[in-house]
């Protein structure tokens, strides 16, 4: 091919991306996704199961997906491979390339993120294909994990945020008549532990990409780790695979003890309270209930962050600290 063909196809590429009608798209997308989370509330899990399949194997989810890791804040970080996706050429082919017949995702670049008490946090960054194959599958995936989520989880979720946890902690507490006592609740190592073996077999997605994205393994120094538990932070299926993991806690909790205990629980990711009439229900009936439910899925509750907690004297959530 001549410099002149070269330019010229390059031109036309980028004019055909640049020309995309993105709301259009969007559209489309959203259509399908509502089908499925209809499918999802009547409980028909073979139509949710092929509908998931026609939106991650139409051109329009394709485009989206790249659109999103483009534009997303980690666009310009490559995983292992150091590709990135600059141009209007290569988005355009990106879209094009992926497939599902084939797959094989590539370790994740582990780096380390500083935290306040001085130790790191590990941080998985996939390559800018497995990106858009995790965003692709998001899109199938996200209307099941709206439908199913519990009412007061407001972590990584559209249109929630952690302002909305603390207003719902509020409504819990303010009222002369509310519960007094709060159990604090932190989850050691979350999205390090949480269980393959529950995952593959309890998250409503394509299978075998689930299996190899959990498989995929990271990169440090040179040398291949494999994973046996965890989802990568920095993944971006992560937040809402570990979401689905921690779907149930609330009904749980209140399950523990009788309604008159005031019993309500609200949670973001993987730091949740749960406010209680007593300290004692609190420790002997809905703390056992967690830690079994916790456990099934792989997890523990960090017991240095776990604590019981008067709301005289206040405690401590999502950056706030909340007292009367």
């Amino acid at each position: 091919m001549t410099t002149t063909a070269t330019l010229i196809g390059a031109s036309s590429a980028c004019s055909r991306w640049n020309a995309i009608k993105w709301r259009s798209i969007r559209k489309h997308v959203l259509r399908l996704q509502m089908r499925i989370a209809k499918a999802t509330r009547e409980g028909r899990w073979n139509k949710v199961k092929a509908l998931q399949w026609l939106l991650t194997h139409t051109f329009s989810a394709k485009l989206l997906a790249v659109r999103r890791v483009v534009h997303n804040a980690g666009r310009k970080t490559a995983g292992v491979d150091g590709v990135l996706w600059r141009t209007p050429g290569q988005k355009l082919a990106a879209a094009k390339s992926i497939q599902r017949r084939g797959y094989r995702p590539q370790p994740l670049r582990r780096i380390y993120i500083p935290k306040k008490n001085g130790k790191r946090r590990p941080l998985g960054i996939p390559t800018v294909a497995d990106r858009a194959m995790q965003a692709l599958h998001l899109f199938a995936l996200e209307p099941v994990a709206e439908t199913l989520a519990d009412t007061n989880a407001y972590g990584f979720r559209p249109k929630r945020s952690a302002a909305d946890a603390i207003e719902q902690s509020f409504n819990a507490l303010a009222q002369r008549q509310s519960a007094q006592w709060v159990f604090e609740g932190d989850i050691k190592a979350c999205f390090d532990q949480i269980s393959h073996p529950w995952l593959i077999e309890n998250i409503p997605m394509d299978k075998p990409i689930l299996e190899k994205w959990l498989a995929a393994g990271f990169m440090e120094d040179g040398i291949v780790y494999p994973t046996t538990a965890g989802t990568p932070q920095g993944g971006i299926a992560s937040p809402v695979l570990a979401n689905m993991a921690l779907d149930g806690l609330e009904a749980v909790a209140q399950s523990a003890a009788p309604r008159s205990q005031k019993i309500h629980v609200v949670k973001y990711a993987d730091d949740f309270i749960i406010t209680g009439a007593s300290r004692e229900v609190l420790e002997m009936k809905v703390k056992p209930a967690v830690v079994a439910f916790l456990k099934v899925r792989g997890l523990e509750l960090s017991e240095e962050k776990t604590r019981i907690t008067h709301i005289d004297d206040g405690f401590d959530f999502l950056g706030f600290n909340v007292r009367k």
